[in-house]
This record gives structure tokens, C-alpha cells and sequence, in this order.
């Protein structure tokens, strides 16, 4: 392996980083640079050869001190490229550069492995491939799933596609708060990045209304064969009616036969990775990583 240059944000070359993420086997969404340009607040790369293999290096600085985070909307990073192994994610890690002494980043499906020299942990991911008639992924849903889009079909909820952007994260903010602190600028952020993809005919919405009502909202992002199930929004009066169940059901139906791949983009969350699960998508695990190299006073504080 030749040596891996790390390299600040003015000096990539952004067409051979994304030709990069274009051909990894696995490639992401978040690994484009117009998706890192708009979700982190900064970011540098780490680079084999001539972009052969590319890591993102997401970073902020705060009292002083450089850390590297995980953006919001970006489920995984890591690194990319073609015949990932241990050897490589392990030397990549190595070559961050010591500046940084916080870490608290996620890697992606393809760097789930055992190094030598720091400790993953497992993350969990669920996926549904959508490449089989909508007849049988319907019957491979559990039960209360089917009973659930029944409910949602019987009192009358209508389900639409191309919902305005605006309402869906208007839902998608609302339904976080209790559980994140995902902030206005975030939701302008994944905004643009709706925006970008739906010009080119790369993302939709969904939504299921009653009586005119939003109760269930999310957008798609499509890429690398994969549709990302993205800023999800349910309304409580939709939770008891199914709402989110007939939302997901309708976008299967419409890939339904197709060589794509629906991301659920988690969940580590037991009830969430259930409901996943519910529909007959599959285990994808992933890994991240914390490394604390802080002085000792404020690694203490931290």
C-alpha cells in the first residue's frame, strides 16, 4: 500500500473524489461532495494513490480543539473504495491526523471489521431489497404490519406522492424534537440537498393525509441502487391508524420489481429495528468509532 495523503478541503479534487464514491462498491449518498459540502460544517479527506480509496474526515472545532463528528442526515461515512479490508480502514485510521483528538464518527456497511489497533463498535442498519414482485414482499410483512395498512386504507387516508418539501420537514422537525436536537439550519441544510437530487429526478416525497390532514411524511433519496428513507415525520394522530405503515407500503408498491434497495438508515433503537424488521428488511450492520485523546481535565469534563 502506498502512503495516504491527507488532504485540506481547498485542495480535493472533487471530480476524482467523486468518481470515487460513483465506483466503491460501497458507495454511499453522504460520500458525494455536494452531500458533505452542505451537511458539515467542515471537512478534509484522506486519500490513497490517485483517489483509489477516499475517507471523509468531518470535522468542527469548539474552545480550541478539533474534533471529528458525524454530520446531521448522514447516517455513515467512513471509507470508500473497491477490496476494502481491516489492513486498509486500519491504516486510514492511523493517518488522521493527530490534531484531531476527538472522535465520534460512523463507518459504513463495508468497514465492518476487527483492527488491529483501535476498537469498532457495531451499529445496526436495516435494508429491504425491493428486486421481487410486490405480492411476495407484501406477504413476507409481519401481521400487524398488513392490519395496520388496512386500518390506514379503511378509514380513508389518502396517499400522495411530490408533497411539498417544505411540509415534510415542517413534520419531520416537529416529530424530532422530543428526541433530538437537530436545529433549523439542519433541516435548510438536507433542504438543498432535496432540492439538488429532485432536479435531477434523484428524490420524492411521500405523504398520508386524512381529511387533508398531514399525518405521516418522508422523502427518498435515491443512489449507488439504494432509495434512503429520509426526514421521517408521523403526526400522533397518525400513529394509531398506521400511517407511516401505508407511507412505506406505498413506495414499496411503486419499486416493487426494481434492482433497488430501500435504506432504512437504522435503527440501534429497539422498537424502531423492530418495525424495520416488520417488513422483512434485512440486518446491515456498520460500525463507529470514539477515541478520546482530549487533555486529561477535559476529557474528564467530556
Amino acid at each position: 500500500m502506498e502512503s495516504i495523503q491527507y488532504i485540506s478541503y481547498r485542495d480535493i479534487d472533487k471530480i476524482k473524489w467523486d468518481a470515487c464514491i460513483d465506483a466503491s462498491a460501497n458507495g454511499l449518498i453522504y460520500g458525494y461532495s455536494f452531500y458533505l459540502d452542505t451537511m458539515s460544517k467542515h471537512w478534509d479527506a484522506l486519500v490513497l494513490n490517485d483517489y483509489e480509496v477516499v475517507m471523509p474526515l468531518t470535522w468542527n472545532k469548539k474552545f480550541g480543539i478539533y474534533y471529528l463528528y458525524q454530520p446531521p442526515f448522514t447516517a455513515s461515512l467512513g471509507i470508500f473504495g473497491n477490496s476494502i479490508s481491516a489492513e486498509i480502514i486500519n491504516a486510514f485510521l492511523k493517518a488522521i491526523p493527530k490534531k484531531f483528538s476527538y472522535w465520534d464518527i460512523y463507518l459504513n456497511h463495508g468497514n465492518y471489521f476487527q483492527l488491529a489497533d483501535f476498537n469498532l463498535y457495531q451499529r445496526m442498519n436495516y435494508i429491504l431489497p425491493l428486486n421481487n414482485s410486490y405480492e411476495n414482499i407484501y406477504n413476507g410483512y409481519r401481521k400487524n404490519i398488513q392490519r395496520n395498512i388496512k386500518k390506514c386504507e379503511q378509514l380513508q387516508c389518502i396517499i400522495k406522492k411530490e408533497v411539498l418539501v417544505e411540509d415534510v420537514i415542517a413534520l419531520s422537525n416537529e416529530h424530532s424534537r422530543s428526541f433530538s436536537k437537530l436545529g433549523i439550519d439542519d433541516f435548510e441544510r438536507v433542504k438543498k440537498i432535496y432540492t439538488l437530487l429532485y432536479q435531477t429526478k434523484k428524490a420524492i416525497t411521500y405523504g398520508v393525509y386524512q381529511n387533508k390532514k398531514l399525518l405521516a411524511s418522508a422523502a427518498f433519496f435515491f443512489s449507488h441502487g439504494r432509495a434512503y428513507y429520509i426526514l421521517i415525520g408521523n403526526h400522533p394522530d397518525g400513529k394509531t391508524i398506521g400511517a407511516s405503515h401505508a407511507l412505506i407500503d406505498a413506495f414499496i408498491k411503486d419499486h416493487a420489481n426494481q434492482n433497488l434497495i430501500l435504506d432504512f438508515e437504522g435503527s440501534d433503537i429497539t422498537n424502531l429495528a423492530f418495525f424495520y424488521s416488520s417488513f422483512g428488511a434485512l440486518e446491515e450492520k456498520y460500525t463507529g468509532i470514539i477515541l478520546n485523546r482530549l487533555p486529561a481535565l477535559i476529557k474528564w469534563l467530556k
